[in-house]
């Protein structure tokens, strides 16, 4: 059989652990067989990025920047006990929260539908689609610690030298303090992205921050998104025939558990981050949710949005075949090749990956699944198959 040929190869973003294990699958099983696959690869494993100082990590996104389209794995966001774990030099930073930053986009995440699996929340009939502002606030925080009594300022000091500062709070004894911050360019073009999203989905567009809280810092998103909404979208949105809502928060979060779904929810950085997580598992479960990044220079990132499955990973190292949802994984190839075929008019690659796609919803409509869907299956599964099996038989549906 004759591959699939490519013109511009992705960007491929190697991760940890048990997502690591089944993204080689996932390529020798059901890429590589029917593409001839032009991949740029990058090795973002833990002890990759800790013997590179992180600099594999800004490689990659720069890499991004360049060919137009990433696909990446899963990976571990260290902290103390997973730095001795893994014998690390240094407690690097988020290596998606550095992509993000340097791609400047906005993180999508809508969940992987199939009838088998009924919502949680039994009013939503249409899926929820998380806009994640995809920089600062507390993954690019400055911490520090206190260990005494003293005061803690927020201090800005312009180029000329002058200074502004505020107290921030004054310590009795020992505790913790952090700073945060954003820019308003990149507050514009997370605004902007979800409003194009939106008008290309037919999409309502619901936003919500604490505004009554942090006057400055949430009310600066909510100005910011409704001044793009009126003077760049309420035209478009209009025509499209959709609308914008903006409301707190919490308000959001009880609306939404009431709603019959169908629209975009635009979140900052870290409310995107749990949200995503609620929808995904309200909708079935984390596996089954595609996440793309999509950065307004025009390059798109797309991922896995849940974790490296550690616990899968450690009895895998112990000779067990887990049955471990690797639906999320092959939707990230999937997106990443549709969006290559789409960007370089090869038809035959998107078609492909839309094929794939449906050749994992049919193998789970037919009741052939891996355990996390078990539990949630209606009718229920006709078989429960480790990973390397459910995988095959996607492969032999193919």
């Amino acid at each position: 059989m004759a591959k699939i040929s490519m013109k511009t190869p992705i960007v491929e973003i190697d991760g940890d652990e048990m997502t690591r294990v089944l993204w080689d699958v996932i390529k020798q099983k059901l890429l590589i067989p029917f593409i001839d696959l032009k991949i740029e690869y990058y090795d973002l494993g833990l002890k990759s990025r800790d013997d590179t100082n992180d600099e594999i990590t800004v490689k990659s996104a720069e890499a991004i920047k360049k060919l137009g389209v990433g696909v990446k794995c899963a990976t571990i966001t260290a902290n103390s006990e997973r730095k001795k774990e893994y014998d690390l030099k240094y407690l690097l930073p988020s290596p998606n929260a550095t992509i993000r930053a340097i791609l400047d986009g906005t993180v999508f995440r809508k969940p992987i539908s199939v009838n088998r699996i009924k919502p949680s929340v039994n009013t939503w009939k249409a899926p929820i689609v998380i806009g994640r502002h995809a920089y600062g606030d507390v993954y690019k925080a400055a911490e520090m610690e206190i260990n005494a009594p003293g005061k803690v300022e927020l201090v800005y000091t312009k180029k000329d030298g002058t200074e502004s500062r505020i107290k921030v709070a004054d310590f009795a004894g020992s505790g913790i303090v952090q700073g945060m911050h954003n820019m308003d360019d990149s507050i514009r073009s997370f605004a902007r992205a979800c409003f194009l999203y939106a008008i290309g989905e037919k999409l309502p567009v619901w936003f919500a921050t604490k505004d009554t809280i942090s006057k400055i810092y949430d009310g600066r998103f909510k100005t910011i998104f409704n001044e793009i909404y009126e003077t760049e979208f309420k035209e478009k949105c209009a025509a499209a025939g959709i609308d914008y809502f903006y409301t707190l928060i919490d308000d959001a979060v009880a609306r939404v558990v009431k709603s019959e779904g169908g629209f975009l929810w635009a979140c900052k950085n870290y409310d995107g981050d749990v949200q995503s997580d609620m929808i995904a598992s309200a909708a079935g479960s984390l596996a089954m949710m595609t996440s793309v990044l999509v950065s307004p220079s025009g390059v798109f990132e797309y991922e896995a949005a849940h974790g490296t499955v550690q616990q899968h990973y450690y009895r895998w190292q112990k000779g067990e075949k887990t049955s471990t949802n690797p639906a999320a994984l092959i939707f990230a190839w999937t997106g990443a090749l549709a969006k290559r075929g789409e960007l370089d008019g090869t038809p035959d690659l998107a078609d492909f990956a839309k094929r794939l796609e449906v050749s994992v919803l049919d193998t789970i409509e037919e009741g052939i699944m891996t355990g996390d869907l078990a539990k949630l299956s209606d009718p229920p599964p006709a078989k429960i198959l480790n990973s390397w099996d459910f995988i095959e038989k996607i492969a032999a549906r193919l």
